[in-house]
């Protein structure tokens, strides 16, 4: 690699963290090509990625002090993980590492705040975004239902009663 392909690097990945809700490093040394694609497709049908990357341009696109704790994240053949959603990218690694005993997660990180494996593991057991959307909404309407259930509730036994009525005088 290059100056030029380095700086473009860089730059990539300092964009890649910026828009990244959390990013999850893990070492993936003696992954197969297939297993590599199918961890991209996992990823990718959730709206993230995984990518390859040099340790010492990651280090250098996160722009930290020598001896911070990303350094330690970083060490060895590493990849990253990472989607907009916090939650997104840690589910997804999670569920293929506890498949595939080969791809180990290291540790990651959410803005400045560094995580290790069982930081990792914990918000791989929260609800993403969406869930937490769809149960709000279910909260919201519940009321509205019961409400109309109760309002409901009156006429109908009212016409109840009219009916036994109807059908005492027939008789």
């Amino acid at each position: 690699m290059d100056r030029a392909q380095k700086a473009e690097s860089i730059e990539t990945l300092k964009g890649v963290f910026a828009d990244a809700g959390a990013v999850v490093v893990a070492h993936n040394l003696g992954l197969t090509v297939a297993d590599m694609e199918d961890l991209r497709g996992r990823l990718r049908k959730e709206g993230g990625a995984f990518k390859v990357v040099k340790n010492r341009l990651a280090l250098k696109a996160l722009d930290v002090s020598e001896g911070s704790a990303h350094h330690a994240l970083f060490k060895g053949p590493v990849g990253i993980a990472y989607a907009p959603d916090a939650v997104t990218a840690a589910k997804v690694t999670a569920e293929f590492a506890k498949g595939n005993d080969k791809f180990v997660v290291q540790g990651g990180f959410m803005g400045d705040k560094v995580l290790d494996a069982a930081g990792i593991s914990t918000l791989s057991k929260l609800p993403s975004l969406d869930q937490i959307r769809a149960s709000l909404l279910g909260l919201l309407n519940a009321p509205a239902t019961k409400v109309a259930g109760v309002v409901q509730a009156p006429a109908s036994q009212l016409a109840r009663v009219f009916s036994a009525y109807a059908t005492k005088d027939a008789a």
